[in-house]
């Protein structure tokens, strides 16, 4: 066989293998009905770790955190500049598929706008989706599972807290 020949294959056959596990666990998954935005608070702002470089710090309410049925994570993430300029996004992850979807985002008056055609996106490294993968990686999902399938295994992971074994 011939170098290239088989490099091309190898590389067909490692596509394929990634592609198969984007591929979701249940074609028949449904989304539930997203809950409306939760009143978030930026004293309760729980960080979530972002490089360096970043100048905008993220974090997280725990009080708006939900894990669903349908096995998606809700919760709101802050962002906040230097200058104390402040965004907020009503946002989901689906561990199952490595995907997140931004349902709304709080305007500069204060209100929530709706996200129009809401679709779930693949959490890659794009700067739309920095915090959010380095939420799901942080504390969110353990592979392609909800950690813990709780809030509260969640909190902790961010808190830097280990769950204790169960009895």
């Amino acid at each position: 066989m011939r170098p290239n020949f088989f490099a091309c294959l190898c590389l067909a056959v490692l596509t394929g293998s990634a592609a198969a596990q984007l591929a979701p666990n249940d074609p028949d998954w449904k989304e539930i009905d997203a809950p409306t935005v939760p009143v978030f608070s930026t004293d309760r702002l729980l960080a979530i770790e972002m490089p360096v470089f970043m100048t905008l710090r993220f974090g997280i309410d725990p009080q708006t955190l939900t894990v669903s049925q349908d096995g998606i994570v809700r919760y709101v993430a802050v962002a906040s500049s230097p200058s104390g300029a402040v965004n907020a996004m009503y946002e989901g992850i689906r561990c199952a598929t490595g995907e997140f979807k931004t349902y709304a985002r709080m305007s500069n008056s204060g209100q929530w706008q709706t996200t129009k055609n809401g679709v779930w996106r693949q959490m890659d490294d794009s700067a739309a989706s920095k915090h959010t993968r380095a939420l799901a990686f942080q504390a969110v999902c353990e592979g392609r599972t909800v950690r813990g399938n709780s809030t509260r295994a969640i909190i902790e992971a961010l808190q830097g807290r280990k769950r204790e074994p169960s009895d």
